[in-house]
């Protein structure tokens, strides 16, 4: 990725874009069109290389005839495993495309890589591991989602008041370790090292990070966004029942004399 960010980066967005609108879209799991926006990061807590993309998702989707909001029948909207083995299939056909196509740059160490044998070999392991799909509903509501997710859309890796200290060569931060309880620690590294790591995440110039698909891409929103939020505020009524018959169980009449049974 480092060494193809533009190109891997692009895949990344699209692979997991199009599973999520494929299998919404399949009847047996949700049967409707899902709008949504799609925000590539690059970094973990510690500057780390950690790219992956976050998504925030409606909860339901248009139904395909666009005549009504269908509202998910699981519980974390999609089933994370099928998400995850589309997902992988989707985005290992990406990286094969992009190394016929010669979208792929081999340089230093990975020129072990390069020729069509050995890139196939080390495509190859990737389908026996599980690949990781997280979906949950929001702790706190949709506002609170988009609030969080607002306060760093457009940062860089590393925010100002979360350094500590600069002296002597070394820099001092501050970071959440997500893999023990959240805890707050501080990592000191030198200055050569925490450059390192900063511009790892530093992306090719007018590299679009935020992507909006389904009913929330630029081309079809202004029609079908509209259309969900009426829906959404005019739900469907239920089916009226069946009337009545005419006369109640145990009087019917003979249609012939008129007289009870």
């Amino acid at each position: 990725m480092l060494q193809n960010n533009k190109t891997v980066y692009h895949l990344l967005l699209r692979a997991s874009a199009a599973t999520l609108l494929e299998i919404a879209a399949d009847p047996q799991h949700l049967g409707a069109k899902i709008g949504f926006l799609s925000v590539l990061h690059t970094w973990g807590q510690n500057l780390q290389h950690h790219p992956h993309v976050d998504c925030v998702i409606p909860a339901g989707g248009l139904s395909l005839d666009h005549r009504q909001w269908v509202h998910p029948r699981y519980a974390f909207f999609l089933p994370v495993k099928v998400l995850s083995r589309v997902f992988r299939g989707k985005f290992v056909a990406g990286l094969k495309r992009a190394f016929w196509r010669g979208k792929l740059l081999f340089p230093g160490t990975l020129k072990a890589i390069s020729a069509e044998k050995a890139f196939r070999a080390f495509l190859r392991p990737l389908f026996r591991q599980d690949w990781v799909v997280y979906a949950k509903p929001p702790f706190g509501g949709p506002e609170h989602v988009l609030q969080y997710l607002a306060r760093y859309t457009h940062r860089v890796a590393i925010s100002n008041h979360r350094l500590l200290n600069v002296s002597d060569g070394e820099v001092t931060f501050r970071w959440k370790d997500y893999a023990h309880g959240k805890k707050h620690r501080k990592m000191t590294v030198s200055g050569e090292e925490f450059l390192r790591r900063f511009l790892l995440h530093v992306l090719t110039k007018g590299f679009i990070r935020i992507r909006f698909f389904g009913f929330l891409a630029p081309r079809p929103r202004a029609q079908l966004l509209p259309l969900c939020q009426q829906l959404l505020a005019h739900p469907p009524q239920p089916p009226s029942p069946t009337p009545a018959m005419s006369q109640p169980t145990g009087a019917w009449h003979c249609p012939r004399c008129g007289g009870a049974p």
